[in-house]
Formats: C-alpha cells, sequence, structure tokens
C-alpha cells in the first residue's frame, strides 16, 4: 500500500463537532420558529430568541454557520496540501460492501485476488504476442530477406528475439 499522509483527526472531528451543533441549533430554531407577525413592531414578533433577536435573524445566522463549517469540512476533506492532509479515497465499491454487512477484509482479498488474475491474464497475452512478434520477423526474414534490417530495427525497439 501506499503510505498515507497523517490526518489531523482532532480537528476534522471538531469540524464535524461543530457542524452537528449547528445542525442542533438550526433544528431547534426552526422547531421553535416565531411565525407570528401581525404587526412588524409589536413584541410578539421579537421574543423569539432570548438575546431578543427575531427567529428569522437566529435562523439565518445558524444557516451562515453551518454554511462555513460544511465548507471547512469539505475543503479538509479534499485538501491535497501537504500541511494539511485530506481523507484517505474510499472505493465506493467497499463502502458498499460494509453497508451490506459484510466483512472488509474479504473485501479486500477478493480485490487482490482480482488483480492478480488480471495481471497473469496480461502477462500471458504479452508473452503471446512477444512471441507472435518473433515468429513474424523470423518468417518475414525468410520470406523477404531484403528486409532483413527493418525486421531487426524492429526487434532490438521491441526488444525481440531473433530466431
Amino acid at each position: 500500500m501506499a503510505p498515507m499522509t497523517r490526518v489531523d483527526h482532532d480537528a476534522l472531528e471538531q469540524q464535524l463537532k461543530d457542524t452537528i451543533q449547528t445542525l442542533t441549533n438550526l433544528m431547534v430554531q426552526v422547531t421553535n420558529y416565531d411565525a407570528t407577525s401581525t404587526n412588524p413592531g409589536t413584541p410578539s414578533n421579537t421574543t423569539s430568541s432570548p438575546s431578543g433577536r427575531t427567529s428569522r435573524d437566529v435562523i439565518s445566522s445558524e444557516l451562515r454557520a453551518l454554511s462555513a463549517n460544511l465548507q471547512a469540512v469539505h475543503t479538509r476533506a479534499t485538501s491535497t496540501d501537504s500541511s494539511q492532509a485530506g481523507l484517505p479515497q474510499v472505493p465506493p465499491e467497499l463502502i458498499q460492501y460494509v453497508d451490506n454487512g459484510r466483512n472488509p477484509d474479504i473485501y479486500t482479498r477478493e480485490f487482490v485476488e482480482l488483480v492478480r488474475r488480471g495481471n497473469q491474464l496480461m502477462r500471458g497475452k504479452q508473452s503471446a504476442f512477444a512471441s507472435f512478434r518473433d515468429v513474424l520477423a523470423a518468417e518475414m526474414d525468410r520470406a523477404m530477406p531484403e528486409l532483413r534490417e527493418d525486421t531487426a530495427k524492429v526487434l532490438v525497439n521491441t526488444r525481440g528475439t531473433r530466431r
């Protein structure tokens, strides 16, 4: 596996906690939203929060805070700066595998076996094409001796062997 850069888990955890707290605050404010707007200057429209701000103002500030928190989490998650390492990339297939209640170690084992099988298949194809190249060059040399220099150049450039 490739070495992974160090992630500051404490800072990321604090950003996530801040985001969750903002969502909770927003949920409480929406639940207690003071929608009575009989007269714009009446006290019933201004006593939604203990600080005297209207529910609308409080919700607006919470939404701005939520947006800032989500942007900070997104920035940290997608950061490529070496001083602020991004989160490791997890294949969606692995996430789906775990969501289905299966062991991620089994996924890794199956993935490695699949890659090994693919590598063996590719090695076989390369070997077959190399053998074909060598046989073709030998047959061309035999049938058309005037192209012997050209086939030699091709064999040298493709690391072939002369038969």
